[in-house]
């Protein structure tokens, strides 16, 4: 089953490609499970090669081209966060991986406490989600629910006396 495509917004244009996080948000079910995974090996590669700051910098970067490419392909789409669009839970899952250095037990950590966050939508995210509208709107719940979930990794480090380097 895939996912429906607006055709006014074509798979080659780049607010496509990025909202859909290439793709990864058409696949089945669980469309922001499915971008937040694609997001992982990305966040890998870029924290091996430049470290936290250096995720950090490419998260503000893909929520800034985010707000772009999430608001023309809902405008084109005439929904306001159509299932697709996963540039957001790039975004919030790079924000939360920024503690976990190279481990992948962190890693798959962080995965799951940012997935817990944006399901749940703790205070502010479910404000943005339902409050905001446009590229800001799909963008901002996720950056927030990234925050939530870079404090808890951190508190899972801090609890356990884990070892990032």
């Amino acid at each position: 089953m895939s996912r429906k495509i607006p055709a006014t917004l074509p798979f080659w244009h780049p607010a496509f490609l990025i909202a859909t996080w290439f793709g990864s948000g058409l696949l089945p079910k669980i469309p922001g499970t499915w971008g937040s995974a694609a997001a992982l090996p990305f966040a890998w590669g870029i924290m091996w090669f430049g470290g936290p700051w250096t995720l950090l910098a490419f998260a503000v970067g893909a929520f800034v081209v985010g707000i772009w490419a999430a608001g023309m392909y809902s405008k084109h789409s005439g929904i306001k966060d159509a299932g697709p669009i996963v540039i957001d839970e790039v975004a919030g899952q790079w924000l939360t991986l920024i503690p976990a250095g190279l481990d992948p037990v962190l890693f798959l950590i962080g995965f799951l406490l940012f997935r817990a966050a944006d399901i749940l939508k703790p205070w502010p995210a479910n404000w943005a989600d339902r409050e905001l509208e446009g590229g800001l709107g799909v963008m901002l719940d996720d950056i927030f629910a990234g925050i939530y979930a870079a404090i808890g990794l951190l508190a899972f480090i801090w609890l356990f006396g884990w070892s990032t380097t």
